[in-house]
């Protein structure tokens, strides 16, 4: 088994409750004047960023994952808590003048929000070289490449093309941002392609390129379909659709869809079936949307196996089964 590289955002989120209403406190009129604060009953401050979040969930199904990614000095908590659920954090670029990037939101009773985003030492993520990573932990089995710095991203995917690392384009949250000459670059040539079904209209709409066109340039593409499941398909093969997993208690779904590629990504480094592969990953974000917070799940082998032979059969239990010990 090669090396798993996971690129891609490092933040964390703070998350604040005011108990009343935002519009309250609010002079329509003397809105150019804005000048308002509010005192909050609770802080919340969660582990985020699209490439910790599919590392932890790696991390849970015993793989050794590389981060790849932009933080600040002030990483250091965040650091330990990924290496002592077995993510190799070893390779992280540390800004010396940027803090990690940051999401800060508050909240009111009407589900109003105030939020402000803060990219900090993401913007870095364009000075990260791959080569070096993987004279150090060796041939990559894949690159996962997920929103980032867009320059960054675009570097990593170019260099993937030149050192003939196999990559994964998931550009997610960028989809929004990006120029369709930067979202073709980031996908054309990929083994896979991971979005949701918005994200893949979007994907098509931005590129100018038909359904048919993106599968001629990616190997194989995987689409989530929220409570419906997910659909992989491959060019000239008629497309797998599966159920999501079975009695799931949904409380948040932050997080889910990193939750499903670190399944996906654990089961085909075991060189399971695709079929195999997305009922790992399906199984794996139910665990995620049944906790408030990306890397706040555990879970033991048996209580896996249990849920992966409760939603898709004892035949894919005993499959995944020997890589859990």
């Amino acid at each position: 088994m090669g090396s798993l590289l996971i690129a891609g955002s490092i933040a964390t989120d703070h998350l604040m409750s005011f108990g009343g209403r935002f519009a309250d406190s609010l002079v329509v009129e003397q809105l150019d004047k804005l000048s308002v604060s509010f005192l909050v009953d609770d802080l919340e401050i969660r582990r985020g960023g699209v490439a910790p979040n599919m590392c932890f969930g790696l991390g849970q199904l015993g793989l050794h994952p590389v981060l790849v990614g932009a933080a600040g000095e002030d990483f250091a908590d965040y650091r330990s808590w990924l290496e002592r659920h077995g993510v190799d954090c070893s390779h992280v670029h540390i800004s010396e003048s940027k803090h990690t990037a940051r999401f800060v939101c508050t909240t009111d009773e009407t589900m109003a929000q105030f939020a402000s985003f803060y990219p900090g030492a993401m913007s870095e993520a364009r000075l990260i070289e791959l080569a070096p990573i993987v004279a150090a932990v060796g041939e990559p089995d894949y690159v996962l490449i997920g929103a980032d710095d867009p320059d960054g991203m675009r570097r990593h995917t170019q260099e993937c093309r030149q050192r003939g690392y196999r990559f994964i384009a998931d550009p997610s949250q960028q989809l929004a941002f990006g120029e369709g000459e930067l979202i073709r670059e980031l996908i054309d040539g990929a083994a896979l392609l991971f979005s949701n079904e918005y994200e893949s209209h979007m994907i098509e709409q931005k590129t100018g390129w038909s359904a048919e066109e993106v599968l001629e340039r990616v190997g194989t593409q995987v689409t989530t379909l929220g409570a419906d499941g997910v659909r992989i398909t491959r060019k000239g093969e008629d497309p797998i659709v599966l159920p999501a997993a079975k009695n799931v208690a949904a409380v948040e779904p932050t997080g889910v869809g990193d939750a499903f590629r670190a399944g996906f990504l654990a089961a085909t480094a075991w060189e399971l079936s695709l079929e195999r592969a997305a009922q790992v990953g399906c199984v794996l974000a139910a665990y995620v949307v049944e906790t408030v917070g990306t890397q706040e799940y555990s879970f033991t082998p048996a209580q896996f196996l249990a849920r992966l032979e409760d939603s898709y059969g004892a035949t894919a239990a005993a499959d995944v089964a020997p890589h859990l010990s």
